[in-house]
């Protein structure tokens, strides 16, 4: 009889596993923050970002999806490459920007936003139906209601400082690394309501992603081929806004340890290990048990920012902070009721067409449509 090499319960597997995805994309938020305040181009971090992305996924999407990786057509490229449009090259680049006039924790507290969003965006498409007379149906449109006014609150109201990091902090974050400490000397010229219009543009380009991708993902099922396509569209996108945008070639010079370690970071963590992890988590516990952990992500990119880049709060973020997390578990609550009627549903379709052929299926809700992205894009 084979030896169990781990005998940890898969759950708890799963769990710890959710833990160490937001400490790694929290750190992505903390590091591109620095990679932008250390003068690294806003083109040039995501050009070198999708590179590294597209280099490590390559080999294991060619070698592990060759039986299930359908031939590649003119209308699959056409349609990988305008999902990158949206999914690679707006969504990280109104990241950037909004990044750069915000702050890590508040673009991570938006972020919360974009399964409400996505739930707005699928019900206008009639992709999926708004049933106001069932709870489900109400918690989904109630929790959209509290992400939008979450967003606003944000955007339009900046409010009092509430948490301002002392001086010894700042003074020790400068010791330990001049470059950290650039990224606070910078927060003066932050334009905070034009953050959050870019921040808000990300979430809604990465909804659309989600929308869209769906039916392609239906008849192009290798996901690993299917992001290693949008990662090299995404590149040539931004090179060609580089042609126009960044002319200055120092700019594509790495200059510090500091700008590598945060490319390499962006890459290969958050783009590739993390979306290995993440697709494995969805595989075995479900995207709403996914994304129930995505607000700890918030909380973990709030300690770090205020230890590392000595990040101010403001009453305004707070409150719409918790206006967006609130929302967003109104939404994983509805879409988790949802599921489980589908699921009666299902089991009651079946038998009824055991007794009776020719029977017509009882109508499908939205009930596989993805919550979450199995790779973020940001």
């Amino acid at each position: 009889m084979a030896l169990r090499l781990c005998p940890v319960p898969e759950k708890f597997q799963l769990h710890i596993a959710m833990l160490v995805l937001q400490f790694g994309y929290a750190g992505f938020h903390v590091v591109s923050r620095a990679a932008l305040n250390m003068g690294m181009s806003k083109i040039v971090f995501p050009v070198y970002r999708n590179i590294l992305a597209f280099l490590l996924l390559l080999p294991f999407a060619y070698f592990l999806e060759k039986k299930e990786r359908p031939p590649i057509s003119l209308s699959f490229i056409v349609q990988f490459f305008l999902l990158a449009i949206v999914g690679i090259t707006a969504n990280q680049g109104f990241y950037l920007l909004g990044l750069e006039h915000t702050s890590p924790t508040f673009a991570s507290a938006i972020q919360n936003s974009v399964p409400a969003i996505t739930f707005l965006m699928a019900a206008i498409l009639r992709i999926e139906k708004v049933r106001l007379d069932r709870r489900d149906g109400i918690s989904k449109v109630a929790g959209t209601v509290l992400c939008v006014a979450g967003a606003s609150v944000i955007t339009l109201y900046k409010g009092p400082t509430i948490y301002n990091p002392e001086p010894p902090l700042r003074t020790t974050v400068a010791a330990i690394s001049p470059n950290l400490a650039a990224a606070v000397s910078a927060s003066g010229t932050k334009n905070w309501t034009l953050g959050c219009v870019f921040l808000i543009g990300h979430c809604l380009s990465w909804s659309g992603w989600l929308v869209l991708q769906a039916p392609v993902l239906k008849k192009y099922p290798a996901r690993l081929s299917f992001t290693s396509y949008q990662c090299f569209f995404g590149v040539i996108q931004f090179l060609l806004i580089a042609t126009f945008v960044e002319r200055n070639s120092q700019a594509w010079h790495i200059h510090s340890g500091g700008e590598l370690l945060s490319v390499f970071y962006a890459g290969l963590v958050a783009s590739g290990i993390a979306f290995a992890v993440q697709i494995w988590c969805i595989d075995r516990g479900g995207p709403v048990f996914v994304a129930v952990y995505q607000p700890i992500q918030t909380l973990v990119v709030a300690i770090m920012a205020s230890l590392l880049l000595s990040e101010e709060f403001y009453l305004g973020g707070i409150i719409g902070a918790v206006l967006i997390i609130t929302g967003l578990y109104f939404v994983l609550w509805g879409k988790n009721e949802e599921r489980k009627l589908g699921r009666i549903l299902a089991q009651t379709t079946r038998g009824e067409n055991m007794n009776r052929e020719g029977s017509e299926p009882v109508d499908s809700t939205s009930i596989n449509q993805p919550l979450l992205a199995e790779s973020q894009c940001v």
